[in-house]
């Protein structure tokens, strides 16, 4: 699924670039790409394992 999800952000980040970049300006086509962006930032963190997991697991 990373192999996925990486492809699909950079892709986002290069037309946001774009946009951010061009003459006229396309609010919609920013916010989609930032969309995309943070959603493919929440699905590879959300592997993350938590730094407060060891105390967590301590507690119970």
């Amino acid at each position: 699924m990373r192999k996925f999800i990486i492809p699909i952000m950079v892709v986002a980040i290069t037309v946001a670039l774009y946009e951010q970049v061009s003459a006229e300006k396309n609010v919609f086509v920013m916010v989609i790409a930032i969309v995309v962006f943070m959603m493919g930032m929440m699905q590879l963190s959300a592997k993350t394992p938590s730094k407060n997991q060891d105390k967590e697991d301590e507690n119970v």
